[in-house]
């Protein structure tokens, strides 16, 4: 098993995080982003080339079932669920094959809006309690897989 992190959007305080669990676990971790990203001892970088997805697709190539991926990518998600790989978001959002259509169709109406113009405006806040309900969920996540669900 390992852990393969999407870091280019994902939180310092999470993704410091997601690699002291996987250290104390003795488990792989791999960080993908399109720029080098400061990683603590024992976390290895994927850095991709900055052209649309390339980190995605790399995820998606090293992903396999067993694994957790963290991402907030809906369709890279969405990928990933259809290979069988764990799934969350560095919020402690679970994606399953249950809710991953509803979700991404959540998504692509949210875009569709913001081209049109007509986008919410989005709260970038990631504090003590978004940290919290991500750390929970990642170690259930991680009892799950490591029990072989």
């Amino acid at each position: 098993m390992k852990i393969l992190l999407d870091a280019d959007s994902c939180p310092k305080v999470a993704r410091e995080l997601v690699i002291r669990r996987a250290v104390k676990m003795s488990l792989r971790i791999i960080l993908a982003a399109n720029r080098p990203i400061p990683a603590s001892p024992g976390a290895e970088m994927e850095i991709c080339p900055k052209k649309e997805n390339s980190a995605d697709d790399r995820i998606v190539e090293l992903a396999e079932k067993g694994d957790l991926v963290i991402t907030r990518d809906v369709p890279l998600a969405k990928r990933l669920v259809e290979k069988d790989v764990s799934v969350m978001d560095d919020r402690g959002r679970v994606f399953t094959g249950n809710n991953i259509n509803e979700l991404l169709s959540l998504r692509n109406f949210a875009v569709d809006l913001a081209d049109s113009g007509l986008g919410t405006e989005r709260i970038a806040n990631y504090g003590k309690k978004e940290l919290k309900s991500f750390a929970d969920s990642l170690d259930r996540s991680l009892a799950k897989i490591t029990r072989g669900f």
